[in-house]
């Protein structure tokens, strides 16, 4: 499975099709800290609401990369387990390389407030937060990218109305008053809790929260996998 993993990474990369989401990830981290300086868990709670439908969309091209003949001989000679296993760690792997450079991209375009004193702790402490947020919307991301690709809905418009009405959806459901919270991911919730009192408990249940999120949505991909055959 690993070599698998290794393929699919490497078509990604060969074809040239990581380069769309890479420059969208960092066009929109350039608008977003070209508004100026911000505090380190403020910035990367709203840079992970927004790199979210970039992972997500970078899942769905990774997975769509490889053509549908090639992805029956893997199921051949693997097993659709682990076939379809292989593709969501591609997809994993891929999304962790964009949370690091959009960590270290503010630091590199003077996007974050240093620290006001010397005992100050925002630093390390936005740091840890903005880690935990970003990773937080890796498994969520990866989940929806998955559903939305084609061997999953059949077909490129059903894939982008998927990835869309996800994107769009994690968004709207995730406001403040949201009538049924639970239907998205907690990207919204995690960048109000890094902007504010972020109580290791509420830390906890949006961990929960996102990992139960992901696990459903997982599943579903895997059932529309075997009614696609």
């Amino acid at each position: 499975m690993t070599a698998l993993v290794r393929m699919r990474l490497a078509g990604f990369l060969r074809t040239g099709r990581a380069v769309a989401p890479l420059l969208a990830g960092l066009i929109t981290l350039g608008t977003l800290y070209g508004g100026g300086r911000a505090q380190p868990a403020e910035a990367y709670g709203v840079s992970a609401v927004v790199l979210f439908p970039v992972l997500a969309w970078q899942t769905k091209i990774l997975l769509d990369v490889e053509p549908d003949v090639q992805r029956r001989l893997a199921q051949v000679a693997v097993g659709a387990a682990r076939e379809r296993s292989a593709g969501l760690l591609a997809a994993g792997v891929a999304a962790l390389v964009t949370v690091a450079v959009a960590l270290l991209f503010p630091w590199l375009v003077g996007g974050i407030s240093g620290p006001v004193d010397p005992g100050d702790r925002s630093i390390p402490v936005g740091l840890a937060l903005g880690l935990w947020a970003h990773l937080l919307a890796v498994p969520a991301a990866v989940a929806l990218g998955a559903l939305a690709s084609r061997a999953s809905v059949g077909s490129a418009g059903y894939g982008v109305a998927v990835l869309a009405l996800g994107g769009v959806g994690a968004v709207v459901l995730g406001l403040s008053g949201s009538v049924a919270p639970w239907l998205a991911p907690p990207i919204m919730a995690t960048a109000r809790t890094t902007g504010g009192d972020a109580a290791a408990l509420t830390l906890l249940g949006l961990t929960v929260w996102a990992l139960a999120w992901s696990v459903v949505v997982v599943g579903g991909y895997l059932w529309r996998r075997r009614a696609q055959g």
